[in-house]
């Protein structure tokens, strides 16, 4: 394929890269990566050791002593390079996205094109590392606080968005004077490799140091372990399930790390009596279809009222029977395949719990076969009206589901059935009715991280701060601040004066 090409794609891979050299181990495993479009080999990659590993980190280390030196504008100018290089690649990059991954056509490139915008919100991140001043009590004294980089900053990304939230981290962490180390997912290694081509051509160009973006692609056992332990990557960002946020965050905190912890959602759209159907059909739908229902923020719950219950249940099943299901590579398609038949087996489970707990399922829910689904990861998007005390609803479950759930009385027993999950990431309401906005928004209303009024769960903006509270586990990532978790705060004060008077009018003199 040509786009394989085009990214330095070979048929056989090597798993860890300083962003120049690629270490060239070949005895601990090859991963075999098949396409769930149509269940074709497309390379493969050879594990990297726990050797490989060590070598990375040391090269990265040494990296940071450089990188930190040079001006935080000039750090942003190597990444506005680089999101020049992206838009260079992004067709190709963008389809490879959805080959590998499974995603549409137009959310592989937009996922291309979201790595692009966080290159744009870096550059400009790199002249606005801002610190505080504060007033002294004491005369001839000037507080301030100010901010540093933190070192190797390790990024441990998911299946989902191969790409896309590693830059979020990367790019951020760069201009902040960091080095990273990228573990992506072993799901979805050739977006990772296809991308250090991309870096290697800025780094080159720059003469930049051998380590500022480094690649391990190996088992978690291993190496995942390693970097989890390991006291010179100070930062982790994992994105992944909450079982894996908790495992990662417990053995990063005994040794005093830091982590980022972008993990499961259980994301909820409440409907009033005054929503906007019209505005709120398409959010419901993408929400819950996009990416097949494999987002952090896909739309997993839909809490209605009872007085609009069987009008909106009627509407979203029309929606889900007009659904394209086929090939992501086109656009013609609404929804693609699951990331391999693991996934499949566990939407298909979860509609049998559903079911066992009381629920219905009253639109989709099948595996689709025959021409066209030969990988056997293809299935249709699932509707089911349930209860949200449900054990399986309480759950996330990485696939097209959709549970419809009726609330009476006002907007207050909306939200409490919203709030009643142990996740906490994306939430919507549709509603004309300022009163009902103004509260879902207020501290009495949503406890999610992301708060959305007439707009989905899906899509978030790369320039506000992303993430969740509860077991999403609090981490924020992308815009706003959240530039400030990739450094080291520092508090300083300075005695212009030619005495040394001791704060709170303490006397000590000797």
């Amino acid at each position: 394929m040509d786009f394989l090409k085009e990214l330095g794609i070979k048929e056989k891979n090597f798993g860890a890269s300083t962003g120049i050299q690629w270490n060239e181990t070949t005895d601990q495993g090859e991963l075999n990566i098949v396409s769930p479009v149509d269940g074709k080999a497309i390379a493969s990659v050879y594990l990297a050791s726990e050797e490989d590993y060590d070598r990375i980190v040391a090269t990265a280390a040494a990296a940071f002593k450089q990188w930190r030196m040079i001006p935080a504008p000039k750090r942003g100018e190597i990444v506005r390079q680089i999101g020049l290089q992206l838009r260079k690649y992004k067709d190709a990059l963008g389809t490879l996205v959805s080959y590998e991954m499974g995603k549409s056509l137009q959310e592989g490139k937009g996922e291309v094109q979201e790595m692009i915008d966080v290159c744009d919100l870096a550059v400009g991140q790199s002249r606005q590392l801002y610190g505080n001043t504060m007033t002294s009590e004491r005369e001839l004294h000037r507080m301030y606080d100010q901010y540093h980089p933190l070192g190797v900053v390790g990024t441990i990304s998911a299946f989902n968005f191969p790409v896309a939230v590693w830059s979020w981290n990367a790019m951020i962490a760069a201009v902040c004077g960091n080095t990273n180390l990228w573990k992506p997912s072993s799901k979805v290694p050739l977006t990772a490799i296809a991308v250090q081509n991309i870096l290697a051509e800025v780094i080159k160009a720059n003469e930049l140091p051998e380590g500022l973006f480094n690649l391990v692609i190996g088992r978690g056992s291993s190496v995942g372990e390693k970097l989890l332990n390991d006291k010179r990557v100070p930062l982790i960002s994992i994105t992944g399930s909450t079982e894996v946020g908790r495992h990662g965050a417990q053995i990063i905190a005994k040794r005093f790390g830091k982590a980022i912890l972008e993990l499961g959602g259980n994301n909820a759209i409440i409907l009033t009596p005054d929503a906007d159907m019209k505005m709120a059909l398409p959010a419901i739908v993408f929400g819950a279809v996009g990416t097949a229902g494999q987002r952090c923020t896909s739309t997993r719950r839909l809490i209605i009222h009872e007085s609009i219950y069987d009008k909106v249940k009627e509407t979203i099943v029309k929606a889900y029977r007009g659904l394209k299901i086929g090939d992501p590579l086109d656009e013609n398609n609404h929804v693609g395949p699951l990331i391999d038949k693991i996934a499949v087996g566990e939407f298909k489970r979860a509609l049998v719990r559903a079911e066992e707990e009381g629920g219905s399922v009253i639109c989709g829910g099948d595996i689709l076969a025959g021409k066209g689904y030969e990988s056997g990861c293809y299935v249709t998007p699932a509707v089911v009206e349930a209860e949200n005390s449900y054990e399986i609803v309480q759950e996330e479950t990485f696939a097209p589901i959709l549970y419809l759930i009726k609330y009476q009385g006002d907007v207050d027993n909306a939200i409490e059935l919203h709030n009643g999950v142990v996740q906490g990431l994306s939430s919507a309401i549709f509603t004309q009715n300022l009163l009902e906005a103004e509260e879902f928004l207020s501290a009495i209303g949503s406890d999610c991280g992301i708060a959305n009024v007439n707009i989905g769960t899906s899509g978030a903006e790369i320039g506000g701060a992303f993430g969740g509270e509860k077991e999403t586990g609090g981490g924020r990532e992308s815009g706003s601040d959240a530039w400030k978790a990739y450094m080291r705060r520092q508090t300083n004060t300075i005695n212009y004066g030619r005495t040394l008077p001791l704060a709170q009018g303490i006397k000590f003199d000797i």
